[in-house]
């Protein structure tokens, strides 16, 4: 199974719409995906689940979220204890994110350095997160082929933990000045995070019981969202920044100097350009599904089904490029 997380420190780039949607997408195209919502605003789980289902989970002592399965780990009773996660679809499953995830953020920030001195229960709680996604992956009747996470906008402990059981990162990009300069801050922190990690991987004392992650966190690209469209191409401002993302990118995360005709058009690292599709999203957060899976019945009338259609097509497209990014797309079996 193969983990990507989908990072950036800088919030409202369409973050958590990417792996809601690239998850239904993949799953369409026959891979068995596992969404895992490792952000302590649980966005990705609210796409998913209707409120009611989300206070149930949350009320049952948060038996069946992320949380719950840190929990006797936390409360120092036990290990972590993994539940079966929720299936959404035939092939899509969801583990529940929590509120109440934020609490272990002081946990996994004391624990980072005592891994240096190998200690056991530090190892244990740095690699929490990737024993959870592993456990719920390898599940009866999940057996995912790729799963696919989702963090908070922040360079946190919660995050740093969730990025060293990432065995590769998608950076969701919107096309302005903040995104675009934040993008200056990830690829420093992925290369110090990944070196950091691996320093502690020589110094885990034998015998934990577990494999340790190998917390590659591989930058496979990244996908620009939320660009508008005015005449055929993207308006001015921000086509702007649009420009500058190629050489930021090849800059802070390749750590390499770009080529001087470097452009958004010819960037292989780009993944996808995704419009914003405006009045769709509304529906499809009503509707619990993706955009490019709304009918008649959910609001999508006369010109909004070419919407869907184009929608489709964009993360189909996607979602193909990523598997043949991390050697997956022998896994497609479904064409449509």
């Amino acid at each position: 199974m193969k983990t990507i997380a989908f990072f950036n420190n800088k919030g409202g780039v369409g973050k958590t719409s990417l792996v809601f949607h690239v998850g239904w997408m993949m799953s369409m195209l026959g891979l068995r995906t596992i969404v895992v919502d490792l952000d302590p605003q649980a966005n990705v789980t609210s796409m998913f689940l209707y409120s009611d289902d989300i206070e149930k989970l949350w009320g049952n002592e948060h038996e069946s979220t992320v949380y719950g399965s840190m929990k006797p780990l936390i409360s120092g009773i036990g290990d972590i204890k993994v539940k079966e996660p929720r299936r959404i679809e035939e092939r899509l499953f969801l583990v529940p994110g929590d509120l109440s995830l934020s609490e272990v953020e002081d946990q996994l920030s004391e624990t980072w350095p005592k891994c240096l001195s190998g200690d056991e229960r530090a190892f244990r709680v740095t690699t929490a997160f990737s024993r959870i996604i592993t456990g719920a992956a390898q599940a009866d009747e999940v057996d995912a082929d790729i799963a696919l996470l989702d963090v908070g906008p922040n360079f946190g402990a919660i995050n740093r933990a969730a990025l060293v059981a990432a065995d590769y990162v998608i950076i969701p990009l919107s096309a302005d000045m903040f995104s675009i300069k934040g993008l200056q801050n990830v690829g420093p922190t992925l290369r110090r995070w990944r070196r950091d990690w691996r320093d502690r991987i020589d110094r885990a004392p034998p015998n934990l019981g577990f494999e340790l992650p190998s917390g590659s966190m591989e930058a496979i690209g990244y996908v620009v969202s939320r660009y508008s469209i005015l005449s055929g191409g993207p308006v001015q401002a921000f086509q702007k920044w649009l420009d500058r993302a190629p050489a930021t990118y090849i800059r802070a995360v390749m750590d390499k100097e770009p080529p001087a005709d470097i452009s958004i058009d010819t960037d292989e690292n780009k993944l996808a350009r995704l419009k914003d599709y405006r009045s769709l999203m509304p529906m499809a957060q009503e509707a619990r599904k993706p955009m490019f899976l709304l009918k008649p019945a959910d609001g999508a009338i006369g010109g909004h089904q070419s919407a869907v259609a184009e929608c489709r097509d964009d993360f189909k497209k996607l979602a193909i490029r990523i598997l043949e990014s991390i050697g997956l797309s022998d896994k497609i079996n479904q064409q449509f």
